[in-house]
């Protein structure tokens, strides 16, 4: 039996839209990176764009396609999640005939064995992120983003230094340990993204990604803490007090030392909140370029 087609008719308005597609597949994915191969349950969401001229896009298309890679992966694992994200790019513009651009981007838990500062161990939780852009134009070129959102700690250095001043008018005689030791301030929960472009014959490690983040905020942060881990924590943030421009523009700066060898064209956005502990906002800094354009600034 034929059935009509009816995301192929014409559409109700002379309108292009920029991405349609489905969100949260969720599918098991087989990664191997240099001496281990793992699993990750990533959230899939995949779109193309619409022709003003047509109706709707076959989105059933998009899932098939996600569940033939996905399911190719389980059988030979892939190398990370950004690979899987330019294959299925691609795939959708095959599909896709009267596409002319797709964007597929995951996401999934991700845990690392970390140390506290009394040498306790245990498994962090973060996320791994990934996204191929992919254009029909020569070649198909696809754009391949891989990154992580990490969760750690911030101490405002500006209630810092004004508290400082606070405590030395009222404590005249404590003036000079007051100069040398940290003071009191409030703290914020810190959400860092950091996504970079993987080019051809590069790699990235996100584990790396993660080291990045974590020694650019004022502290991590841990899944269990003791007192004396709580302490140790406190005195480390309190005494690298930091702003999100500070956490940005730190971790920009250790992202040229890493990857000195990466072209110019590499992209680079990176996204630091802080939720507030003293006021009902948070506070943000972002900055999205490329690498070419960091390097400028050195």
């Amino acid at each position: 039996m034929t059935y009509p087609d009816i995301q192929a008719g014409p559409s109700y308005g002379s309108f292009r839209l920029t991405r349609v597609g489905v969100r949260g597949v969720k599918k098991p994915v087989r990664i191997r990176r240099p001496g281990t191969t793992g699993t990750l349950v990533p959230t899939i969401n995949a779109f193309v764009d619409l022709p003003a001229q047509q109706r709707g896009s076959h989105m059933s298309r998009n899932v098939e396609i996600i569940n033939e890679i996905v399911d190719e992966s389980v059988r030979e694992p892939v190398s990370g999640l950004e690979v899987l994200c330019g294959a299925i790019s691609r795939k959708l513009l095959d599909r896709h005939e009267y596409a002319t651009y797709a964007e597929v981007d995951m996401c999934a838990d991700y845990f690392l064995e970390r140390e506290s500062p009394t040498k306790k161990r245990s498994l962090e939780s973060y996320k791994i992120v990934a996204r191929a852009k992919a254009e029909r134009i020569d070649g198909i070129p696809v754009t391949k983003l891989i990154g992580v959102i990490v969760n750690g700690m911030t101490a405002c250095p500006c209630a810092m230094e004004t508290a400082r001043e606070i405590l030395m008018q009222k404590y005249p005689e404590g003036k000079e340990i007051l100069q040398k030791i940290p003071v009191v301030t409030h703290n914020q929960r810190n959400k860092t993204t950091l996504m970079i472009e993987v080019p051809e014959k590069y790699e990235v490690e996100a584990n790396d990604l993660i080291d990045i983040v974590e020694s650019s905020v004022s502290s991590p942060t841990f899944e269990i803490l003791k007192r004396g881990d709580e302490g140790e924590i406190v005195l480390r943030a309190h005494m690298n007090p930091k702003f999100v421009e500070d956490v940005v523009r730190d971790i920009l700066r250790k992202i040229l030392e890493k990857y000195r060898t990466f072209p110019d064209t590499t992209l680079v956005t990176v996204r630091s909140e802080a939720e507030e502990s003293i006021h009902k906002h948070n506070a943000f800094a972002e900055m999205s370029t490329r690498l070419g354009e960091i390097r400028k600034g050195e």
